[in-house]
């Protein structure tokens, strides 16, 4: 008899609309040890993150209630979120 095996399927939390999807689905924005902010799409990259969906809608949600500041412990300039959005879509 064979078993299939079920491989752990990890999930993040959206900033913006709260829901929980697993985590190659979303984008993450990352906070360097030396301040910059920028996004990573391996999801490997050494930082602070914050996860988001790839659509403007949660990243307007997330910016309007400052959610990706307070997990990030961090000003964002706008300029940082008018080039965020450029790159999601």
């Amino acid at each position: 008899m064979t078993q299939l095996v079920v491989k752990h399927q990890p999930t993040r939390k959206c900033t913006g609309c709260g829901n929980h999807f697993p985590k190659n689905t979303l984008v993450r924005i990352l906070r360097t040890n030396d301040g910059n902010i920028l996004l990573d799409l391996t999801g490997k990259l050494n930082g602070r993150g914050a996860y988001i969906c790839k659509d403007s809608v949660c990243l307007k949600k997330a910016r309007k209630a400052m959610r990706i500041e307070r997990s990030l412990k961090c000003k964002i300039p706008d300029e940082i979120y008018n080039k965020i959005e450029e790159e999601l879509l």
